[in-house]
């Protein structure tokens, strides 16, 4: 529903800026809903091909290189085959959540994919709520992950359902705790705002160490709800034969698959969004010259590196650290995550109050 709202509000902005009626209202919701699902389906494929090629220089191989130049379009053979494999439901599933389950997961991936800002000019939909906005559908989510083991009528994917969710809402407090981080110093939930609050400087650096700490943890705690190894206690292939997704084939996995690496794609966009300036060039105080040359470079150009650069690092983290047990996430999360998100949200509570910055706040 709220995925529907958001279309079709793009849709009668375009129509009411171009007069076209309701006609013309329709037409550019369904090109709306065309775009979205093209890039969402686009960005998810070069992703995968772009960490199969990544783990293949941590393992010392080449990885994907048959379909195309060096494996380029491996993962569009890849796309074609989930596309025509048989779509296998379970005799006592229940086929109306199991139908849902993958939907929920793509539309949350929608929702906060919508909100993400790239330029002053390039985003869909800039909200003045935009921060709690993502904060809502974040943990949207999990609801497609819990119906997708549900709905599966089999004992390990209810499991690994059930472990997802409880990883889900222990490290969204984090997250949460994260944000609030940022948006205290941006004095604004809107992300434009908080993006043009870094005008004179990046928070990573202007808020002291709080901001770093800030950043560090909203890098892991994102990564443990999206399920990326060393967090996919999930999907744990060796204990839960796959986890919640045990049962899906063909499209549906395909569903699941993609809002993964369409998330990822989100996460570091947030943390580039609040942290490292969005569109904002790199500026040195005293460097005019060289700050006139950062400047030169596109906006879009400096947050696609810094959300090129998050996601390097999580695939690093992902092909470099073994999985934990489920024991040790949790106690990361409750006994060391927590209790550095609130002393943090107290320190930067602090430090707004006394107006302790490394640079002058901008507007």
């Amino acid at each position: 529903m709220s995925a529907a709202i958001v279309l079709l509000t793009l849709a009668e902005r375009a129509a009411a800026s171009l007069e076209v009626g309701i006609w013309g209202t329709a037409a550019w919701l369904a090109v709306a809903i065309v775009a979205a699902i093209g890039s969402m389906s686009l960005l998810g494929m070069a992703l995968v091909l772009i960490e199969r090629k990544v783990a293949a220089r941590f393992q010392s191989r080449l990885g994907p290189m048959r379909v195309g130049p060096h494996g380029l379009f491996q993962t569009v053979a890849d796309s074609i085959k989930l596309l025509i494999k048989e779509d296998i439901i379970p005799e006592q599933a229940d086929r109306i959540l199991f139908f849902l389950a993958p939907t929920f997961s793509l539309i949350a991936t929608l929702l906060a994919l919508v909100i993400v800002p790239v330029s002053p000019t390039l985003h869909l939909v800039d909200l003045n709520i935009g921060v709690v906005f993502f904060a809502a559908v974040s943990g949207f989510g999990v609801l497609g992950i819990l119906l997708g083991g549900w709905s599966s009528n089999n004992k390990w994917s209810l499991l690994g359902a059930m472990r997802a969710g409880a990883q889900f809402i222990s490290y969204e407090l984090s997250l949460t705790l994260c944000l609030i981080v940022a948006v205290l110093f941006a004095g604004s939930l809107q992300l434009s705002e908080v993006v043009a609050s870094q005008a004179d400087g990046w928070w990573i650096w202007r808020g002291h160490v709080v901001t770093i700490v800030a950043f560090v943890v909203f890098i892991i705690a994102s990564t443990a709800e999206l399920n990326r190894p060393p967090f996919d206690l999930p999907e744990a292939e060796s204990e839960l034969t796959g986890g919640f997704h045990t049962e899906f084939s063909g499209l549906r996995f395909a569903f699941f698959f993609l809002a993964e690496f369409i998330n990822m794609f989100v996460a570091s966009a947030l943390a580039a969004t609040l942290f490292l300036g969005g569109w904002m060039p790199f500026q040195v105080g005293g460097w005019d010259t060289f700050n006139s040359v950062m400047a030169i470079i596109p906006g879009p150009i400096w947050f696609a590196g810094k959300v090129a650069v998050i996601i390097f690092i999580s695939m690093w983290v992902r092909w470099t650290f073994p999985r934990l047990r489920v024991d040790q996430l949790m106690r990361l999360e409750w006994k060391f995550l927590l209790p550095i998100g609130i002393a943090n949200v107290l320190i930067a509570a602090v430090i707004i109050l006394s107006g302790l910055y490394f640079f002058p706040v901008g507007n």
